[in-house]
C-alpha cells in the first residue's frame, strides 16, 4: 500500500509534536518533514513534494492562507501529483474561512478535530476530494444567507463553486427531484466529511451502493462534485 506522504507546517511546538507523533503511529502515513514557519515550510515542500501539507493558518512570519496561495501558484493545477493543502485552524471567522477557500486550499479542519477525523480528512484529500469541517461549511452557508443577492464564487479543488444561488432555484430543483430518505442520510454524512467507505460502514451498506447514492445525489442537486453537493445541501436546508 502506498503511504500518504505528509508535511506538517505548524508553529506551536506541542501541537506539532502531538500531531506528528499520532500520525507516525499509522502505517498508512509517512511524515516526511515539519516546519515551524511559512518560509521553512515552503522550502520543505519544494524539496520533498509531499502528497499533503497540513498548514496552520496562524503561522508567525506569513499566515497559512498566503502560504497556501504561494504553494498553489507554484504548481500546475492539472497535475494530480501536486501537493494538496489541508488547512488547520482555530479561526472560524468568515473572513479567514472565505480567504482560505479563495487561496485554493483543498481541505479545511478546525484544530479541535478528533484524530480519527483528521485521518479521514487526509484520506479523503489524498483521494482527490475536499474534506470540509462541518463548522466551516456552516460559516460558508451563513455568509451565503447574509448576501443572497450576490453570487460569490469560491475556489475548491481547482473548481469554482457557487455558494449562494437563489432560494427559488433550490426549491424548484428539490421539488422536481426529491431525495429519498437514504439519499438524505448519505448526504448528511457527505457534509460531515465522510468518505464512501466510512458511509458504507455507518449505514451498513456496500461501497458500491454508496457510490450509486452519491451519483444520484449529484444528479438531483445538479452538483459537479461532493463539495458542491455539500454546500448546496446546507444552503437549501436539506441537512443541518
Amino acid at each position: 500500500m502506498n503511504k500518504i506522504r505528509v508535511a506538517l507546517i505548524e508553529d506551536h511546538d506541542l501541537t506539532r509534536v502531538g500531531i506528528r507523533t499520532a500520525l507516525q503511529q499509522r502505517q498508512e502515513i509517512e511524515v516526511i518533514g515539519e516546519a515551524a514557519n511559512a518560509s521553512e515550510g515552503l522550502k520543505l515542500l519544494q524539496t520533498s513534494h509531499p502528497d499533503i501539507a497540513i498548514v496552520d493558518i496562524g503561522l508567525p512570519d506569513k499566515d497559512g492562507i498566503e502560504l497556501t496561495r504561494q504553494i498553489k501558484a507554484s504548481q500546475d493545477g492539472e497535475d494530480d501529483s501536486n501537493t494538496k493543502v489541508l488547512i488547520l485552524t482555530l479561526r472560524d471567522n468568515k473572513e479567514a474561512v472565505l480567504a482560505a477557500f479563495a487561496a485554493g486550499a483543498d481541505s479545511y479542519c478546525m484544530k479541535d478535530i478528533s484524530f480519527d477525523n483528521l485521518l479521514e480528512a487526509l484520506r479523503v484529500t489524498h483521494g482527490g476530494n475536499s474534506w470540509i469541517d462541518p463548522a466551516i461549511a456552516r460559516i460558508v452557508l451563513q455568509q451565503a444567507r447574509e448576501t443572497p443577492e450576490v453570487a460569490e464564487p469560491v475556489t475548491v479543488d481547482s473548481k469554482t463553486v457557487a455558494i449562494n444561488a437563489a432560494d427559488a432555484e433550490y426549491d424548484q430543483m428539490i421539488a422536481a427531484y426529491p431525495l429519498t430518505e437514504r439519499e438524505l442520510e448519505v448526504l448528511q454524512l457527505i457534509v460531515e466529511g465522510c468518505s464512501n467507505a466510512v458511509i458504507a460502514e455507518k449505514l451498513y451498506i456496500t461501497v458500491g451502493t454508496v457510490k450509486t447514492h452519491v451519483r444520484n445525489i449529484l444528479n438531483k442537486l445538479c452538483a459537479d462534485d461532493r463539495t458542491q453537493a455539500a454546500v448546496r445541501a446546507l444552503r437549501s436546508g436539506l441537512v443541518g
